[in-house]
C-alpha cells in the first residue's frame, strides 16, 4: 500500500516508518522541518511537506494514498496548558480524513491512550468506548482526546476501515525522551529514585518496536472500527521502576507522600499517581499480535536511560 503518515518522524512514526517500508509498503511521511524531512528520506519514505494544520496538504495526501497513520499531536502546547487546543487540531485532521476516505474502504489507524480509562482495574479494549465516558475524571483536554477517538471508530459507519491504537504512557527503547526519562531526571535531580505512596499502583508498557509492529497490523487488516491495545507490560508498579531507576543511579529509593508529589515530580505528579493496568488479550487474539522486545523493567537495565547527559 501507499501509506501516508504524520507524526512521520517522532517517537513512534520514526519506528512504525520502517516496519511498513521493511513490509513492502510506500511510505508518504509529514515533515514540518527540514530536519524531519531529512529524516524521513534516509529511512527510505517519500516527504511531503507541512504540518497538522495543513488540512489541504492532508487531504490531498490522504486522497493520494491507499491508507493513513495519524500519530502526530501536538504534545509541546499539550504538556504546556494547551491541551484543549492540540485536541482541536487533532480532531480537524481526524475529520479532513475521514472526509476524504470516506466509503473508500481503506484504513485509516490513529493513536490514542489508555491512562485513566478504568483507575484502579485492568482496562480492556471494550472501556472507554462510550461517548459518555468522556466526562467523570477525565480534564476537558484528555476528554477531547477520547472523543476524537470515538469520533475515528464512528468512521465505520461511513465506509472508513478505521482502527485506534491506544498506546501507554510508557512506550520505552533507546532514544525515549518521554514520561520515562522525566522521571529519571527527577531523580537524578532531586538525588532520591522516589514512588508515590506505597508505589503499589501500576502503569502499563511497550516496547517502542512491538507499537510500531502493532499499527503495521491495524493498517493490514484491523477490522473497521476496531479499539486495540499497544500493551506488553499490563501493570508494572511504579515502585519497582524507582527500584531500577535508584539501581542505575546509585540513588536511594523513597516514597513521597501524595501531599508533597508535586513539588517532587512537578507536572508528572498527576500521572504518577495513577493506577491504570491495561489488557491486551482482545489485541492479540484479534491481530495475532506477540510483544517480543523487552519488558520495561528490562529495558530500564540495559542501562540506555542512564547515559550522562552532559556528555
Amino acid at each position: 500500500m501507499r501509506v501516508f503518515v504524520t507524526g512521520a518522524s517522532g517517537w513512534i512514526g520514526s519506528a512504525v516508518v520502517p516496519e511498513l517500508i521493511g513490509a513492502g509498503h510506500q511510505v508518504v511521511g509529514l515533515a514540518r522541518s527540514d530536519a524531519s524531512a531529512a529524516a524521513l528520506a534516509e529511512a527510505g519514505a517519500e516527504v511531503r511537506r507541512g504540518t497538522l494544520d495543513d488540512l489541504d496538504t492532508l487531504r490531498d495526501a490522504a486522497a493520494e494514498s491507499d491508507g493513513v497513520i495519524h500519530l502526530a499531536f501536538k504534545h509541546d502546547i499539550a504538556f504546556s496548558g494547551g491541551f484543549e487546543d492540540a485536541a482541536d487540531a487533532d480532531r480537524r485532521a481526524i475529520d479532513t480524513f475521514g472526509e476524504v476516505l470516506s466509503g473508500s474502504d481503506r484504513p485509516f489507524v490513529i493513536a490514542s491512550g489508555t491512562l485513566g480509562l478504568a483507575p484502579g482495574q485492568v482496562a480492556t479494549e471494550r472501556d472507554g468506548q462510550a461517548s459518555g465516558q468522556t466526562g467523570g475524571h477525565w480534564a476537558a483536554g484528555p476528554a477531547k482526546r477520547l472523543a476524537n477517538a470515538h469520533a475515528t471508530v464512528a468512521l465505520a459507519d461511513r465506509g472508513v476501515r478505521s482502527s485506534v491504537v491506544r498506546l501507554p504512557p510508557t512506550v520505552h527503547g533507546d532514544g525515549d525522551h518521554g514520561f520515562m526519562a522525566t522521571v529519571v531526571s527527577i531523580a537524578r535531580e532531586k538525588g532520591v529514585s522516589g514512588y508515590i505512596g506505597d508505589g503499589a499502583n501500576r502503569w502499563p508498557a511497550v516496547h517502542r518496536s512491538d507499537a510500531a509492529h502493532l499499527f503495521r497490523l491495524a493498517l493490514e487488516s484491523a477490522p473497521a472500527g476496531s479499539t486495540l491495545h499497544a500493551i506488553a507490560d499490563e501493570g508494572v508498579p511504579i515502585r519497582a521502576v524507582a527500584e531500577v531507576i535508584g539501581r542505575q543511579l546509585g540513588l536511594p529509593v523513597a516514597s513521597v507522600s501524595p501531599d508533597d508529589a508535586a513539588g517532587h515530580f512537578t507536572w508528572l505528579a498527576a500521572f504518577l499517581a495513577m493506577d491504570s493496568p491495561v489488557s491486551s488479550a482482545y489485541t492479540r487474539e484479534l491481530l495475532g499480535w506477540q510483544p517480543t522486545g523487552p519488558g520495561l523493567l528490562d529495558d530500564l537495565d540495559k542501562g540506555h536511560y542512564f547515559a550522562d547527559p552532559s556528555v
